[in-house]
């Protein structure tokens, strides 16, 4: 029985941040001393981000910030009640937009859908945004409801390994998966390296797949997904973590986490995943989560992967920042897009989580019928989330 993934949805708020601006408005808070203010700098500058977005408002503009979080130029500090206040109002509807994206891709309808998964870390509440998406997109009461929460940036990867097993078990199922992630809600003032790597790195987005092992009905191309697995590094179980305190969720990524994926990643991937003629390594492309341009550029050094292989993981840092569980999806919705990849051709998916855990997917992407070309994520004035199709080059 073979499981596709037949199409992507994302979506981002409305208000679109320059990395410049950014990095001038952490700077400007006060108690900075010379070593923060070097600190802010070289995180923001060589960060490898042009751009971000986040449910707050303009970052770089004092006006434009939501007042809980900012007003005179100076940068609050919400409890952790008032910050997921915002994610329960803001989250739903990201979720909506990318999931509707998603359906409205795969050929199927919303009646068709027979198992919900979503993963967040950044937030909670119940009934959640699972619960929510059911009640508004016309899926039915019966679909089965999972939610994958506080597993960082990896969870797409459990989110998707999921959904591959429903379709193994229960031939013809139609799953949908949702990532929404509002990291920017969790932002804070202050001088603590980590923090500002946080601050310098982070952005809100959702992205939604249909993976299913019914017929495709799409026009476009799909990913035949292959087989997933996980591992612990021997180390770094205290250099990447992310737990819940009074004033926000806490982050803490220390400098150590691209020096350690760098050491661990060819011994983690070529024991990895084999499917019985080549091991993954030999993947011609790479959906890479882009936790930062330094994690990018190890991953690359230590597989001796090329630029064009690492294109899209940049492309998506460049243009969205690390949207958490999210953007492994803004990936693969692009690489699903680009007609340059050939039929046949596999993808090999790597992300990284708290501990520090690996998981890795792969993928075959499949266009033996004609590609409908989707356009990318268009702002919209009017609504405080821009939905878009599949992500395209």
């Amino acid at each position: 029985m073979t499981t596709h993934l037949v199409s992507i949805g994302t979506a981002v708020p409305a208000s679109r941040l320059q990395q410049e601006e950014a990095r001038d408005f952490f700077a400007a808070q006060p108690g900075r001393d010379r070593l923060a203010q070097r600190l802010i700098h070289t995180a923001f500058d060589q960060s490898a981000i042009e751009t971000r977005y986040s449910v707050l408002g303009g970052i770089g503009g004092v006006d434009e910030l939501s007042p809980l979080f900012s007003t005179d130029g100076l940068l609050h500090s919400p409890t952790t009640g008032e910050r997921n206040a915002v994610y329960r109002r803001e989250a739903p509807r990201l979720s909506s937009a990318a999931a509707r994206d998603a359906i409205a891709g795969s050929g199927f309808d919303a009646s068709e859908i027979t198992h919900v998964i979503t993963a967040s870390c950044t937030g909670f509440f119940a009934p959640g945004p699972d619960f929510l998406l059911v009640k508004e997109l016309g899926i039915p009461g019966t679909a089965e409801r999972t939610n994958i929460g506080f597993m960082g940036c990896a969870a797409a990867f459990p989110a998707l390994r999921a959904a591959s097993r429903i379709c193994t078990a229960q031939p013809g199922s139609v799953v949908l998966v949702v990532c929404t992630e509002l990291c920017s809600i969790h932002i804070r003032s202050s001088s603590d390296p980590e923090q500002i790597v946080a601050s310098a790195v982070f952005g809100d987005g959702a992205a939604a797949a249909i993976v299913t092992s019914a017929e495709p009905r799409t026009t476009g191309a799909t990913l035949e997904v292959g087989e997933f697995t996980t591992a612990i590094t021997s180390e770094g179980e205290q250099d990447m973590d992310w737990s819940v305190g009074d004033a926000g969720f806490e982050m803490r990524l220390t400098a150590q986490v691209p020096r350690i994926i760098g050491r661990e990643i060819a011994g983690a991937v070529g024991a990895a995943l084999r499917d019985g003629s080549s091991p993954l390594s030999d993947a011609p492309y790479w959906a890479v989560h882009p936790g930062g341009r330094s994690v990018l550029d190890h991953v690359q050094e230590g597989l001796g992967l090329s630029d064009d292989a690492m294109r899209h993981s940049r492309a998506i840092l460049r243009e969205y920042g690390n949207m958490s569980s999210a953007t492994i999806l803004f990936i693969l919705g692009r690489m699903l897009g680009d007609e340059s990849i050939d039929s046949g051709k596999q993808i090999a998916a790597l992300g990284f989580g708290p501990g520090l855990t690996v998981e890795t997917a792969r993928f075959t992407r499949r266009a033996e019928t004609a590609l409908v070309q989707a356009a990318e994520p268009a702002v919209t004035a009017a609504a405080t989330v821009t939905a878009g199709a599949k992500v395209s080059v």
